[in-house]
């Protein structure tokens, strides 16, 4: 009988352990983006044959037409918009509901149900109620504007108004899934921390929120703004359901322009450079969070 080393019986077991892992990793993650890399280089189409080495072809095709910079400034603006809004109003509607634990815990409680509600919903569906509820003639916020005096109008068709509106449909969908996580990065900070800063003079709402609350929620914050940053990115059900890049692609995205011409003009080689270009947004974003982020994070 071989008798092995305690290294190798290490290494063998550490083997075992996490090669499955590393193994569908490899085959499901780094080979498909890999594929998707070397097709960005190239003019394939779905069904072709053969294609073409085009070098840098997809890349200048995509930022140098109208239609490709415009689904980029369209991404950035729609992330620019949802991201701070949600995430600060998850922080604000999460205090909220923390404190009203102290003399309503039962109405806390019911309204975190109701603000998780469009993070449980299908995104698909209540895209179909928004836009009945935007509809220029029998929607309900047209015919409140037009008791408050104003004008109707054309939420999902005017293409000065159709990006705003899906970005505030983000934000509606996001802020109860941040909600959810700062109440439970609030939760985790301890009392005794409190106290500490009523008996140091800031006792006040406002110096107990930048003494105690914002630099312990900052490992939660992280969290948030990464996750949140991502979802924007790859915003897809509500521009393909809602507009499908319309009006004159005006609410159109790099996720949607993708679909697009990957999966309806079958042009793999574009779809593939888009796939990249997304990637990359989404890397310097969630990097550029973590060195600004980090550096204010305070672990307990």
């Amino acid at each position: 009988m071989i008798r092995l080393s305690r290294n190798v019986r290490d290494g063998l077991t550490d083997f075992w352990l996490a090669g499955p892992a590393t193994l569908a990793m490899i085959v499901f993650i780094f080979v498909p983006v890999l594929v998707v890399a070397v097709l960005s280089f190239t003019d394939y189409q779905f069904g072709a044959r053969d294609f073409v080495w085009i070098g840098l072809g997809n890349y200048s095709k995509l930022f140098g037409s109208a239609l490709g910079q415009k689904a980029i400034t369209n991404t950035l603006l729609y992330v620019a918009l949802v991201i701070p809004a949600s995430v600060g109003l998850g922080l604000f509607v999460a205090i909220g509901l923390h404190r009203m634990l102290d003399w309503a815990p039962r109405l806390s409680h019911l309204l975190r149900t109701v603000y998780f509600l469009p993070v449980a919903a299908t995104l698909v569906a209540m895209s179909v109620a928004w836009q009945m509820v935007l509809h220029p003639s029998l929607g309900v916020v047209n015919q409140f504007l037009t008791l408050l005096g104003g004008e109707p109008k054309s939420w999902l068709s005017d293409r000065g108004l159709v990006l705003y509106t899906l970005a505030v449909i983000g934000v509606w969908q996001t802020v109860g899934y941040n909600m959810i996580l700062f109440l439970a990065g609030l939760t985790s900070i301890p009392p005794e921390l409190y106290d500490a800063a009523d008996v140091d003079g800031a006792g006040g709402g406002w110096s107990r929120f930048w003494t105690v609350t914002w630099p312990l929620l900052g490992p939660t914050t992280l969290f948030v703004l990464v996750v949140t940053a991502t979802n924007a990115f790859r915003v897809f059900e509500t521009v393909a359901t809602l507009t499908k890049g319309g009006p004159a692609f005006a609410s159109d995205t790099l996720v949607y322009a993708l679909y697009r011409e990957g999966f309806v003009y079958f042009k793999a080689g574009y779809s593939s450079a888009i796939t990249m270009v997304f990637f990359a947004f989404l890397l310097v974003l969630t990097i550029a969070q973590f060195r600004i982020v980090e550096r204010r994070v305070h672990y307990k």
